[in-house]
C-alpha cells in the first residue's frame, strides 16, 4: 500500500490525499453506533464513533481484512458543533479502534441517517493483500 503525497503539498493530519494497493477488495456499508443486537449504544456522539468503527472493523475482519488495509473511509455525521466539542476524543477513539493508520477521508455533515437516534454512519473499503 502506497501513500499518495503530491510533491509539494503539506501532509494532511488525520487522513490520506490518496492511496494506491492491490489486493482482495472489501467494500463495508454504512455502519451506525449500534451493537450486534441492534440498539444504539448511547446519545453521545463518541460513544456512536466507537461502536460504529468497532462495527466498521468486525465486518473487515470477516471478510479477512484488519484496519490497516483501509483505503477509504467516508463518515457522515449530523451534528457539526457536536463534531467539533468531540475531536479530540473522536481522534483518540479511532487511533485506538484502528490505530495509526490513516486512508484517504471524508467527512460530510448532513440533516439525518435513517436510524432514529443515530449520530454517525462510517463506511469503509479495505484492499487486504
Amino acid at each position: 500500500m502506497d501513500i499518495l503525497l503530491p510533491p509539494g503539498w503539506t501532509r494532511p493530519q488525520g487522513y490520506s490525499n490518496g492511496i494506491a494497493a492491490s489486493g482482495r477488495h472489501v467494500f463495508v456499508a454504512g455502519q451506525i453506533g449500534w451493537d450486534e443486537k441492534g440498539l444504539i449504544v448511547s446519545e453521545n456522539l463518541s460513544a456512536q464513533v466507537s461502536q460504529a468503527l468497532t462495527n466498521v472493523v468486525a465486518v473487515l475482519r470477516s471478510g479477512g481484512a484488519e484496519p490497516e488495509n483501509i483505503v477509504r473511509m467516508t463518515w457522515y455525521l449530523v451534528d457539526r458543533a457536536e463534531y467539533l466539542r468531540e475531536k479530540g476524543e473522536i481522534g483518540e477513539i479511532y487511533r485506538s479502534v484502528i490505530g495509526r493508520h490513516f486512508p484517504a477521508m471524508s467527512l460530510i455533515f448532513v440533516s439525518g441517517l435513517l436510524e432514529q437516534g443515530a449520530k454517525v454512519e462510517i463506511e469503509a473499503t479495505a484492499v487486504a493483500p
